[in-house]
């Protein structure tokens, strides 16, 4: 069964350590710190950088994208990102 948007931030959450969510919303600031410290993108967890800077981070890291650069990741991680971040946080 094909696993769904929803599925496949709850399988990131879980991998690193924060928990599932019954509702569907993106990840949070909090949420995505998570993830940057999985795959190892230094962030400074005082002073949290924006959604954008962390997700071009998170996709930088794993080696969905070229640079960090915010401008091209305004928006929430489509589905084929999600798959990547969980397949990259599995594969650890």
């Amino acid at each position: 069964m094909t696993r769904t948007v929803d599925d496949l931030r709850n399988e990131i959450r879980e991998a690193v350590g924060r928990y599932e969510r019954v509702e569907s919303t993106a990840f949070t600031k909090e949420a995505l710190a998570a993830i940057c410290e999985a795959v190892d993108y230094d962030i400074d967890a005082n002073s949290l950088p924006s959604k954008p800077q962390m997700r071009a981070g998170i996709l930088w890291k794993i080696g969905d994208r070229d640079d960090d650069d915010p401008d091209e990741t305004g928006s929430p991680f489509r589905k084929a990102e999600l798959e990547s971040i969980a397949a990259a946080l599995t594969s650890e």
